[in-house]
């Protein structure tokens, strides 16, 4: 018997348990995915960060249970380099600065520039990845 592997097909990427697999293991696809999972995620829950009826701790709750799962989803099997890391940093950050709402000087009603580790502080929980 002949074995022929022309017949065999090579597979460059494929979806795996909503997975996006690749054949040189490359993540970037799976964290581009995710993010745009997390931005489809925060628009249908927008109505809910939005409203002036909630607290801003419990929409931050919304924001910790609801999307971040779904932006992280499959990450233990990530291997992420610093620069891979800051994509769903950024993600998280961007979605607590939006139910935070702009800080202003309280004199001068100047926009004050909030940094990642005040919000992170201020909020009581380290980001994503620690």
């Amino acid at each position: 018997m002949k074995n022929d592997n022309s017949s065999f097909e090579r597979v460059e990427e494929f979806k795996y348990l909503r997975k996006a697999l690749t054949n040189q293991n490359s993540i970037q696809k799976e964290i581009k995915s995710r993010m745009k999972s997390g931005n489809s995620c925060y628009h249908s829950v927008q109505n809910l960060l939005s409203s002036s009826l909630l607290s801003k701790n419990l929409k931050i709750n919304i924001c910790r249970t609801k999307m971040l799962p779904v932006v992280l989803y499959g990450c233990e099997t990530w291997s992420l380099t610093l620069r891979k890391k800051r994509r769903p940093r950024v993600f998280e950050n961007r979605v607590l600065r939006r139910i935070i709402g702009p800080r202003r000087d309280e004199r001068t009603r100047e926009r004050i520039k909030l940094h990642n580790k005040v919000l992170n502080d201020q909020y009581s929980s380290p980001n994503i990845f620690g």
